[in-house]
């Protein structure tokens, strides 16, 4: 046995030791999963005790139940703005969108959180938490003070005068629900994804489909608060939906909370921007020194691979001039792989990979700009629009939140259609399992966005010229 493979072995045995397990042998290997994540207590995570779909259905119906507390505000909060605090159009779509755009930029500060210090579980738990709180506010002051007379916010009885201190009490309360929202529903999809392993060939197709149903969950709570809680409120109950809401929410926290043994968990790293800084400076300093081929030339910790809660990545071509940051090169002498080295001068493959990773997400990221600001009218202008319809039907008043349940249904019945029907067909065209790739649907999906977005214009056009 070679020093490296007697290297390895160690490391087993000692991460064995700290899990409470006295032997190495091929069962106790087989039950944790491959891919470094961990249980609760921070052992090495069981395939049979923890994971699996159990605890990703469990995430689903959270998903799915804080999508609906979300947009039971969400999705009428223009009408609310124009019809209780009696705001105009566009200062009620101004607030909306800048609302809006606060969940967003929360999105950013709990992503940060856990991928540095906190952990996708902890972030989760305590961003609901305060999602909660926030709408317990917002349902407690809109009936206590903002809804006066009774029976006020319908499109017909106008609302009294509020003070400063119960509108500042109204917007704290829904920054708060954005700020909950926001922190917590960056981390749930990827920390639902977690919940399968990459590394085992029967869960690895698992991962891939659970970001599928995640969707379909989010759009299932959307349609329900769009419709059923939008005809309360449009109605003028905006106290019902609120707290209708806040027990859905409460509900989904407690739900989350439940599997917390049998969750699957990975460490976080450490602040990611100082972890791309580190590269960058370590590969600048080396900016003369040329690559070798092969990757025998580069640093990586022996054993990281075993290092549960966490992940190693291997060496991918592309983006070269970052490799020298991983580079060992003749300054390096006496270079141990064993020891820790400063990460300023000399950094791992899998850090380098981590900021290859993010580089090749910026085109995606870039080419989304303009989709996501034209989607997010649809909470503000576009429900401002379908108020001054006439939405009636045999009698019937349809809410005008509704209407973005067009959008929803069309989601979900894609997502069936692909999931069921163009899948298989794909994979059997190209005897692949794998059929699409996701950058494939993203990219099919944008060419069918342009192409609608084109045949609205060439429609309105028509009707215009008539």
């Amino acid at each position: 046995m070679g020093k490296e493979e007697q290297r390895e072995t160690e490391a087993i045995e000692m991460k064995l030791r700290r899990a409470g397990s006295m032997k190495l042998d091929r069962d106790s290997c087989c039950e944790c999963t491959m891919d470094g994540s961990v249980d609760f207590r921070g052992r090495p995570a069981s395939k049979k005790r923890t994971g699996g779909w159990l605890t990703g259905l469990l995430l689903l119906v959270n998903q799915g139940l804080a999508t609906l507390a979300f947009f039971g505000v969400g999705v009428n909060l223009v009408l609310f703005l124009t019809r209780v605090l009696e705001q105009n159009n566009a200062d009620a779509a101004n607030d909306v969108s800048k609302w809006t755009g606060t969940v967003y930029i929360c999105s950013l500060i709990g992503a940060f959180l856990s991928d540095s210090y906190w952990g996708r579980y902890k972030t989760c738990a305590i961003f609901q938490a305060i999602f909660v709180l926030g709408l317990s506010l917002l349902s407690l002051s809109s009936y206590r003070f903002l809804l006066k007379p009774s029976g006020c916010g319908d499109a017909h009885t106008a609302c009294g005068p509020h003070s400063k201190i119960v509108i500042g009490l109204f917007y704290f309360s829904i920054y708060l629900v954005a700020l909950g929202n926001g922190g917590y529903q960056p981390n749930i999809a990827t920390f639902g994804a977690d919940q399968f392993d990459e590394e085992d060939p029967r869960e690895a197709p698992s991962k891939i489909s659970f970001f599928s149903y995640f969707y379909l969950a989010l759009n299932l709570g959307s349609l329900f608060s769009n419709t059923f809680l939008g005809y309360f409120e449009n109605e003028g109950m905006w106290a019902l939906g609120f707290c209708a809401s806040t027990g859905s929410a409460f509900l989904a926290l407690l739900l989350f909370l439940a599997g917390t043994n049998r969750y699957r968990h990975f460490q976080p790293v450490g602040n990611p921007l100082s972890r791309v800084c580190q590269v960058v400076v370590a590969a600048s300093r080396k900016s003369k020194a040329k690559i070798p081929p092969g990757d025998a030339q580069f640093y990586e910790v022996v054993g990281r691979e075993l290092d549960y809660g966490s992940r190693k990545l291997l060496h991918t071509k592309g983006f070269k001039f970052l490799d020298r940051a991983a580079l060992i090169d003749s300054n390096d002498d006496g270079f141990d792989l064993n020891e820790q080295k400063n990460p300023w001068q000399v950094c791992t493959v899998t850090q380098v990979e981590e900021v290859k990773c993010v580089l090749r997400l910026l085109p995606i990221w870039l080419c989304t700009i303009l989709y996501s600001v034209v989607f997010t009218q649809m909470a503000s202008l576009f429900v401002e629009q379908g108020a001054v319809m006439n939405t009636s039907v045999a009698g019937f008043q349809i809410p005008a939140a509704s209407m973005s349940a067009f959008d929803i249904l069309s989601v979900a019945s894609f997502i069936f259609f692909y999931r069921n029907i163009l899948h298989p067909l794909v994979c059997s065209l190209r005897k692949d399992s794998k059929g699409l790739t996701e950058i494939q649907r993203m990219g099919i999906g944008l060419l069918i966005a342009v192409a609608e977005n084109l045949c609205v214009k060439v429609v309105t056009a028509m009707f215009l010229a008539v």
